[in-house]
């Protein structure tokens, strides 16, 4: 079982940046692939980006060259870093882990976009 635990959203203006991490309740080291993905309102959760064990990592277009996802395995933490955000950045993360076969997902935290 892996718990997953976001912080670091909030109201930033146009341009800005933001730093999201993801903590779980267990090691990092050996789940397959971790990643970000994001809910605005009346739409489908979309991924935003993925980094596998291996050190792999894909993104949506619509960020690549502003966000950055990492991981530190030694505190069990992912981090999506945000750069040059824009309104259309608006939406929940949510923080996702593929461990065992199965998708597991923290509760999101909220990233809004507005001057």
């Amino acid at each position: 079982q892996v718990q997953l635990v976001e912080s670091g959203g909030g109201l930033v203006q146009p341009g800005g940046s933001l730093r999201l991490s993801c903590a779980a309740s267990r090691s990092i080291f050996d789940i397959n692939a971790m990643g970000w993905y994001r809910q605005a309102p009346g739409n489908q959760r979309e991924l935003v980006a993925t980094l596998t064990s291996a050190g792999t990592t894909k993104y949506a277009d619509s960020v690549k060259g502003r966000f950055t996802i990492s991981r530190d395995n030694a505190k069990n933490t992912v981090y999506l870093q945000m750069n040059s955000l824009k309104p259309e950045d608006t939406a929940v993360y949510y923080c996702n882990a593929n461990y065992i076969g199965l998708q597991w997902w923290g509760k999101g935290t909220l990233v809004t976009v507005s001057s």
